[in-house]
């Protein structure tokens, strides 16, 4: 482990871009490059989750690994299809923040399938450090750290450090997330979105809808391939067809230009060569989905969130205070600290901060039977 006077600085600037509202590469590109400078690796992966599910909705793959992608799909179905104690759903359940995977098998690696069957085979990665950064609202994020057959293991004073930091890179991710490109213009009408796989986890079908959206999902500045969250709810869409998990898995995913979508996989019933089939679908997120994520990843009280949902259909002050059964005053004293948790200086700013502008060109739109947007009529 590095000196006092280095993990305290690394410590320190940390927080500092934790809190510098960096797009999410440039904050996993700083924070990890402080954090290798006292807990050495060769390669790492920082991903985003949705606090919801914790399913993966983007990674940045760092150190030797940047550019391979070959293993994703091996990684997902890892990662997602099986019950592996040290898998990252695991992590979130169990509170368990941080493991190092020799530490905690005692040096018998080959117990851990990812170790077994992927780092070591494919990456001669052995021993990995993992952590999930969470708050009171689920997990935002995680990293992987790996060191190779030549490096010591990671030691409980390193796993520490990154336990120690963990509430840095949780904040640091949730502001990256709010921090992407807005966009100012409505997504084009583009069909069903969907996407098939067969049992074989090969895409069968796909519709152009879906492949436009994963076109924008992979234009993410310096994100990876937007194929290895498909892949991760495609494996757990299969273990929800084992009855081995109770919902079906679904993500919250943001494009390279700032528009929030919906990942949901499903399994389908079929027989002979279609047995095993698994459908995803992919559509633009609802504006309560997006208020729900925005609102906890600004840490908003129960209350706040209220509030911000009564401003966003138009309320004033007085009707906000009617509808709660509270004084103007203390509106205006929620309002003061919502404002000030979201960086805005009015309601209006509010407005587009929690929205990134994704409704803002469809407000007064007629709103269709599916409760969402009508298209425009051609």
């Amino acid at each position: 482990m590095a000196s006092a006077l280095a993990t305290g600085r690394a410590r320190s600037d940390i927080d500092v871009v934790s809190r510098a509202g960096l797009p999410l590469h440039r904050f996993m590109d700083e924070a990890a490059a402080a954090l290798q400078s006292v807990v050495p690796f060769v390669a790492a992966c920082v991903s985003t989750l949705d606090p919801a599910t914790t399913m993966v909705s983007s990674a940045r793959k760092l150190g030797v690994l940047d550019g391979r992608n070959e293993q994703d799909v091996m990684w997902s179905q890892i990662e997602y299809g099986g019950d592996d104690p040290t898998s990252i759903t695991a992590l979130v359940r169990t509170g368990h923040s941080v493991i190092g995977v020799q530490h905690l098998t005692r040096g018998a690696i080959d117990r851990s399938v990812r170790m077994a069957d992927l780092l070591v085979p494919y990456f001669d990665f052995h021993d990995e450090a993992r952590a999930v950064f969470a708050d009171r609202n689920g997990a935002w994020g995680h990293i992987s750290l790996f060191r190779g057959s030549d490096d010591p293991a990671f030691d409980e004073d390193e796993l520490g450090f990154i336990a120690a930091v963990a509430p840095a890179f949780t904040r640091g991710i949730r502001t990256g997330l709010l921090a992407q490109l807005s966009r100012v213009d409505a997504l084009p009408a583009t069909g069903p979105a969907v996407i098939v796989f067969d049992a074989h986890d090969r895409i069968v079908q796909s519709t152009p809808g879906a492949q436009a959206h994963l076109g924008r999902m992979a234009v993410v500045p310096g994100m990876g391939d937007p194929l290895t969250s498909v892949q991760a709810l495609v494996s757990a869409a299969r273990r929800f067809a084992r009855g081995e998990i109770d919902r079906m898995p679904r993500v919250r995913a943001r494009t390279g230009d700032g528009v929030w979508l919906v990942l949901h996989a499903a399994p389908l019933g079929g027989t002979d060569d279609r047995a095993g089939d698994v459908v995803v679908t992919i559509e633009e997120a609802r504006p309560q989905e997006v208020l729900d994520l925005v609102s906890a990843a600004f840490e908003l009280t129960a209350r706040e969130r209220e509030v911000v949902a009564i401003v966003l259909r138009g309320a004033d002050t007085k009707e906000i205070a009617a509808e709660m059964h509270v004084s103007p005053y203390t509106v205006q004293d929620h309002l003061k600290s919502i404002f000030d948790k979201a960086g805005v200086a009015s309601r209006r700013e509010l407005v587009a901060r929690v929205y990134f502008d994704q409704y803002a060109p469809r407000l007064g739109a007629q709103v269709g039977t599916s409760g969402w947007y009508a298209e425009p009529a051609t």
